[in-house]
Order: C-alpha cells, then structure tokens, then sequence
C-alpha cells in the first residue's frame, strides 16, 4: 500500500473500517493519519488518531484488546481503509464485541457468523461442562459416541435427499453439521482451517 494513493481529507485523516478477517464482521469506524498508518503496517497492530484528543493512540495498548492485522485496502476512490483483523478481545470500549452492538433495523437475524457462533459455544461447554447439555454430555462420552453420530447423521442426510425433503435435507445438514464441529473442537480443527483448505480447492 502507498500513501500516494490514499486520499486523506482536509485534517489529514482517512476513515478506517476494522473487520474481523474470520468472521467478516465489522468492528469499529476510526480515523488514521499518515503516521498511524505507518506504524500500524510496521507493527502489524492497529493504531488511529483520536479527533477528540488530537492524538495517535495504539488499540489496546491499556485494555489488551489488541487488533492484529491480516489484510488492509482501500476503497475505490482511495479515501477510506480496510482493516482485515484477529481481534484480541472486545473491540467496543463497552465491552462489546462490535461498536455497532446496538441494532436499529433488522429484517431477520443475521446468520453470517452462526457457524463461528456455535463452534465457540460448543468450545465453551468442553471448558465449562453443563449438567442437561447435549454437547456436554458429547464431551463425557468421548470420540466414539462422536463419530458414531456422525456417521448417523451423515446417513440420515443421504436418506433426506433420496426423499426430495428440502427440509429434511436441511434439518439433517444441520445436525450434520454441529456434530461435525463437537468432533472438530475435540480433534483441535478450526473453522479456519476448513476455510483455508476450501480456499485451496478454488485454484
């Protein structure tokens, strides 16, 4: 990225819209100029300037709520950045993940990042086991009784097409699945990395 092509606004400051890089979701609206750009490519954290206080500050550098960057570019007419980000913690200075946690409209709720959603939940109750859970009791009984649902699932989803159910069929994909994640928390795969290898299988 050069500064060349950035159009930085009459205080010298472009806008910069932080996206978690695994989930897509948009975690805060700040403002860089020349120098907090600099430092957040040469550091590979994030760093802003703050209008209120005329000043750059490092996110995180007091809560540990750190933004690690992945990807950074800009729009089409060069005057706003894309900030593509592991976040460290909560990017709200509310403790929320987001800054825009307040919703004003919605149609119906969002799905984008349900499948991340419920592999973390499903990460929680291995670490913090509830008595009546399904995934806890998953997570008691071991592998075995994990892949045999599995392999339960997985024939009751060929059972679902055969029948022409949609419904079905999509009823069975979903318990396919959540039992397919309960086996990938316990055998140490992430999300991300079935991510990276479907990204592989595009070339």
């Amino acid at each position: 990225m050069t500064f060349e092509k950035i159009t930085f606004d009459d205080q010298g400051l472009v806008p910069a819209i932080v996206q978690d890089e695994k989930t897509g979701e948009v975690l805060m609206l700040a403002y860089m100029n020349q120098e907090a750009l600099q430092k957040t490519m040469d550091t590979k954290e994030t760093w802003f300037f703050s209008r209120s206080r005329q000043e750059l500050w490092h996110k995180g550098a007091t809560s540990g709520n750190r933004q690690l960057v992945k990807r950074m570019s800009f729009d089409c007419d060069q005057d706003a950045i894309l900030v593509e980000v592991n976040p460290l913690g909560p990017a709200c200075h509310k403790g929320e993940k987001t800054c825009f946690f307040e919703t004003v409209f919605e149609e119906e709720p969002s799905s984008r990042t349900v499948v991340h959603e419920v592999a973390a939940s499903i990460q929680n109750r291995r670490e913090n086991p509830v008595e009546g859970s399904y995934t806890s009791y998953l997570f008691r009984e071991g592998i075995d009784k994990v892949l045999k649902k599995v392999g339960e699932e997985s024939s009751e989803v060929i059972i679902g097409a055969k029948n022409e159910d949609q419904q079905e069929l999509t009823s069975e994909l979903s318990d396919l699945l959540y039992h397919s994640l309960v086996l990938m928390e316990i055998a140490g795969v992430k999300v991300e990395d079935v991510k990276r290898e479907l990204v592989k299988r595009q070339k």
